[in-house]
């Protein structure tokens, strides 16, 4: 037989208290005996944590930095782009001067032959 003798409604009881308070007791024993390791555990959590944060921060000052560098590449290229298309500006410009004042001397020397023929006829005619 299984059980030899007459378990009774108090006896049953009792039996689960003590079944309960040797499971706390156990838990309580392994809890305090694995606090040490615990805390190492916690510590090399937050050890973990923090380099992963620190690696973090420094991706974000890496990024920060490429941003930066990209800008001003970006700047110094709008500069240059800017200063060769005044250059080139300024070189039609200087090139449509030097041709109006080249029509405007051969025009003057247009007029001065012209009129040198012109007071070369009145010599002759008079």
């Amino acid at each position: 037989m299984k059980h030899a003798r007459n378990n009774e409604l108090s006896d049953r009881r009792s039996a689960a208290a003590e079944a309960k308070a040797a499971l706390l007791n156990a838990y309580r024993t392994a809890k305090d005996t694995a606090e040490p390791t615990r805390l190492a555990k916690q510590a090399e959590r937050q050890a973990i944590a923090a380099a992963r944060e620190e690696r973090r921060a420094a991706r974000e000052q890496a990024k920060l930095e490429e941003l930066e560098r990209a800008r001003s590449a970006a700047a110094e290229r709008q500069a240059a782009a800017e200063a060769a298309e005044r250059a080139e500006s300024e070189a039609r410009e200087a090139a449509d001067k030097d041709r109006i004042a080249r029509v405007i001397a051969d025009e003057a020397a247009r007029k001065a032959a012209r009129d040198l023929r012109y007071a070369n006829r009145k010599a002759r005619k008079s």
